[in-house]
């Protein structure tokens, strides 16, 4: 038996997603604008679906960005650090300027699609591995009849997808997810491969904002003027 539906969630904005930082395993929180993404993509998500279990990655930005779901519905929270983001080593916090000033050869090769060596940062295999088997250990815990929201990160929601579809880890057809934003996967049948198939990628609110990196339209242009919020 397995989850009938699974939905893999990207956390909400933060000060680095702002300023083109790479974060990894960085424990950096949601700024304003990635608080509002989190309780709007929560209220969005409700139209369609009715979660039955959320797992968070135990870095504070997913947990924060669960935290509307979970008040939304009632369903308790648990966090699993096998679905935390890819570690990047000695590149977490910098800038792609930054990196390519100090490492001009290693980001050089990331950038073409290779691994990054000897700045201790994580594989593509080695994420999509570790994050596929806590999906897949908590996908069997459930029926058909339920809703599984996984609650992560941009590189380490494309590498469970591409592990689950049975595809290689260096495949990189998928686009960026935008924040907040989530994937959406059904089990195939009983003996066919792969074992999942993908709904809807990159699916959200997107009609939320003109521009839903830099938060909520104001109504009007004079201070005060009121805000598009769920909550």
């Amino acid at each position: 038996m397995t989850v009938g539906r699974l939905l893999l969630w990207r956390h909400g904005r933060t000060a680095f997603n702002a300023t083109a930082r790479l974060q990894g395993q960085v424990d950096i929180p949601l700024d304003d604008v990635g608080r509002w993404q989190a309780r709007t993509a929560a209220a969005a998500m409700l139209v369609r679906h009715t979660p039955t279990r959320v797992v968070s990655s135990d870095l504070g930005r997913a947990r924060e960005t669960a935290d509307p779901l979970a008040r939304m519905t009632g369903v308790e929270v648990e966090t699993d650090e096998r679905v935390r983001e890819r570690a990047f080593g000695e590149w977490e916090g910098l800038s792609g300027p930054e990196i390519a000033e100090r490492w001009p050869q290693e980001f050089a090769l990331w950038r073409a699609g290779g691994e990054p060596e000897r700045v201790g940062a994580e594989t593509r295999l080695e994420v999509a591995q570790r994050t596929a088997a806590a999906i897949d250990e908590h996908a069997q815990r459930m029926t058909r009849e339920e809703t599984l929201v996984i609650v992560s990160h941009g590189a380490a929601i494309s590498s469970a997808v591409a592990e689950l579809m049975g595809l290689p880890a260096d495949w990189r057809a998928l686009a960026g997810m935008h924040n907040a934003h989530w994937a959406e996967l059904v089990p195939s049948s009983s003996g066919v491969a792969p074992a999942w198939r993908l709904v809807g990628y990159n699916l959200g609110p997107t009609d939320a904002s003109a521009d839903w990196n830099a938060g909520p339209d104001r109504t009007d242009e004079h201070e005060g003027g009121s805000t598009r919020d769920p909550d």
